[in-house]
């Protein structure tokens, strides 16, 4: 891309989206931000690319955060309308996506960094990654999501915790609280989240697409209504030509050939 605080690079049906600004740890600001939503807009609108891969650039963040000079600048209503609205605005894109997600973790993710994950479906962190919404230690709280997100993800009395103290978390703890997939040591890390990023792009983009629309809309349904729309939903899917060609494939005892449709 044009703008090298993001850089794209499609690897077969996987697009690696890279935060990077490594000199101040991948922290957010609306350049930066800018650049992100343009990189997903390429990544949504290309359909060899199947699956979005999110990382940091270097070894010592994923994002460390929000840019902390940029947010003692700003005043409440500007910050409403300018940097809250981007932010929010962004995020919710990435996190209604019709493709899935997956985020390497590597390194710091603060703040920003912990929001914009709760934001990404599949979460692989490297062992020496580190956790938390450290914003009431700076007389601010998680404005990017991270509130009700959080709370909607693990246990709320843990999420308050992790709020109202600022404190960070481990990669292990944050996996054992139900934060991310796998802790993987640090070597390793893009390896294992492109296996798993390679072995979703592999099936049927189209049931994906209507899956993801399932559960993201189911996710804000009550149940009943959530049970009637995946019963529609799957039946679009037993519409498709690539349902048909999995069972087909099952029933022959071959690989299925998906092709989106």
């Amino acid at each position: 891309m044009s703008d090298d605080r993001i850089l794209y690079d499609l690897r077969g049906h996987v697009a690696v989206i890279t935060i990077n600004r490594p000199a101040v740890l991948n922290a957010l600001d609306m350049e930066t931000l800018a650049a992100l939503d343009a990189a997903v807009s390429r990544a949504e609108a290309d359909p060899a690319a199947r699956v979005l891969l999110f990382t940091g650039a270097g070894e010592k963040a994923f994002v460390a955060g929000g840019d902390i000079a940029d947010l003692n600048a700003r005043t409440g209503l500007p910050h409403y309308l300018e940097l809250g609205e981007r932010l929010h605005t962004v995020f919710r894109r990435i996190e209604t996506l019709d493709k899935p997600t997956v985020a390497a973790v590597n390194g710091w993710a603060l703040g920003g960094g912990t929001e914009l994950l709760l934001c990404i479906d599949i979460r692989v962190a490297a062992k020496s990654a580190r956790f938390g919404l450290p914003e009431i230690t700076l007389g601010l709280f998680p404005g990017a999501g991270g509130s009700q997100r959080l709370m909607r993800q693990i246990s709320p009395c843990k999420a308050r915790e992790l709020m109202f103290m600022g404190g960070r978390l481990t990669a292990d703890d944050a996996e054992r609280i139900g934060l991310l997939n796998k802790v993987v040591p640090d070597a390793d890390l893009m390896a294992e989240a492109m296996a798993m990023a390679e072995a979703i792009a592999q099936k049927s983009p189209l049931v994906l697409k209507l899956l993801k629309r399932a559960l993201v809309d189911g996710d804000e349904m009550p149940l009943r209504a959530a049970l009637r729309h995946e019963q529609a939903m799957i039946g679009l899917v037993l519409d498709s030509a690539d349902a048909h060609e999995g069972c087909t494939a099952f029933l022959e005892k071959r690989p299925a050939q998906f092709k989106g449709a």
